[in-house]
């Protein structure tokens, strides 16, 4: 089936603007994409935080998932322009309707504090992104079907990668895509670092496309490589922060605790919007009626629960006191790992809820990676190479695994010294018995 060009008719009258942090404008220039941002479905992403429980390390990371939509829509719109105006062979415009459309929803899917949840209820924010596209009942769906019936199916296969041509789905999902270009400038901002501050428009000077997919120009070579030293950084300093990690953990135990009391009949006070997750049976509509506020809430209401478990831990999560962690060598340290957690056990916490592994690790590079596609440099005369080729920097950071592992336990048995407040015998041998295990901040 061919492409579908937006029509003359559904230009606007006058462009719609949203002024951006990170893009300064965000130009619209369509109703279809002035309709999709005004659905419902989308405009639940203004109620989802962007990067979930980073906001209580990076204070001023409370972006949402919102603005990073709009933000990924607008380079999509540059590069198609971008595109048009200096490989019109290479690049046919009547794929620009569907590389908007999926870029601007590729997000939407997202649910509150969305991986932490996803771990806890099963759930997937990309196999919820189709869900939504593809559902008649949608206002999302409604509006992408004016465009032809078949379309909402066209956008959904671009999400899955399934569309048939690469280059716009390596647009939307590879190892440098508008997705990633736009979350690190823009969580590089919010939470106030420069990690994530790579040259962008250079790398939009030398994008361009090619008959397997996106390339990028042999003189720009050095802003890719960059692009990838910073994302590494971001995932090091940022995303894989041990305080981030501990309110994800904690809430983690949290969620935990609440439905296993749920399961047993013994959670008070419900949640309705909650009880299909916890029931395991829910719906698309189920899904869009969460959001950040909806889970907050029911944190807030269990602060009050009679079930000590799950009252504690939610003080602990809207009171910014999560679990506290060690490093830990998974291969070395595993014995040593459950013995700790068997002393927390001891006490009056249940190993369960009070303790957790956690491990954080992201590879920076990964040119074999078949899920997304590698970045390819071209030389003037068009013969192609892989970034990792020829940058050095980039073949010492690709293929390796770059994290840690850590151990989340009550604070207070991580703190330099016994807790004047606990005056618990018990209490005191476990810590000192743990605090044998510690040294710098590692189990050894």
């Amino acid at each position: 089936m061919k492409p579908i060009l937006f029509e003359k008719a559904d230009r606007l009258d006058s462009e719609i603007v949203f002024r951006d942090t990170v893009h300064d404008y965000i130009h619209v220039r369509h109703q279809l994409i002035l309709d999709l941002i005004d659905s419902k479905e989308f405009q639940r992403l203004r109620r989802v935080k962007q990067l979930g429980t980073s906001q209580y390390t990076f204070h001023d990371a409370e972006h949402s998932r919102f603005s990073h939509s709009l933000g990924v829509y607008e380079l999509a719109r540059k590069i198609c322009d971008r595109f048009v105006r200096n490989y019109p062979n290479e690049w046919d415009d009547s794929e620009r309707l569907v590389t908007l459309c999926a870029a601007l929803l590729h997000d939407i899917g997202h649910g509150p504090f969305s991986h932490t949840f996803e771990q806890i209820f099963g759930t997937d924010h990309e196999h919820f992104t189709t869900e939504i596209i593809l559902d008649e009942t949608t206002e999302v769906n409604a509006i992408l079907r004016k465009v032809s019936p078949d379309f909402p199916n066209e956008v959904a296969s671009v999400i899955t990668k399934e569309y048939p041509n690469p280059q716009v789905v390596q647009l939307i999902s590879s190892q440098i895509d508008v997705d990633r270009m736009d979350y690190l400038q823009r969580d590089a901002y919010n939470t106030g670092v420069t990690y994530g501050k790579f040259d962008l428009s250079r790398i939009l000077r030398v994008i361009r496309p090619h008959k397997e997919g996106i390339a990028f120009q042999i003189q720009g070579m050095h802003a890719v490589e960059d692009y990838i030293v910073r994302r590494y950084q971001m995932y090091m300093q940022v995303y894989f922060h041990p305080v981030s990690r501990g309110m994800e953990v904690t809430l983690d135990r949290l969620l935990t605790r609440a439905r296993d009391l749920y399961q047993t009949g013994q959670l008070s006070p419900a949640v309705p919007f909650l009880e299909p997750f916890f029931e395991e049976n829910y719906s698309v509509k189920d899904y869009l009626r969460l959001d950040d506020h909806i889970l907050m809430y029911a944190i807030s209401v269990w602060v009050n629960s009679e079930d000590r478990y799950l009252s504690t831990l939610s003080k602990m999560f809207l009171n910014r006191q999560p679990l506290k962690s060690v490093e830990f060598d998974r291969e070395h340290d595993a014995e040593t790992v459950e013995y700790l957690r068997d002393l927390v056990d001891e006490l009056f916490y249940d190993r369960k809820y009070f303790t957790m592994t956690n491990r954080s690790s992201d590879i920076s590079y990964d040119y074999s990676l078949k899920e997304k596609a590698p970045i390819t440099l071209m030389h003037e005369n068009g013969q192609m190479v892989d970034l990792s080729e020829v940058s050095p920097i980039v073949r010492i950071l690709s293929d390796n695994l770059h994290g840690n592992d850590r151990l989340y336990v009550p604070r207070e048995l991580l703190q330099t010294s016994l807790p004047a407040q606990q005056n618990l015998e018990i209490f005191d041998d476990v810590y000192y018995e743990f605090q044998k295990h510690i040294k710098n901040g590692k189990i050894n």
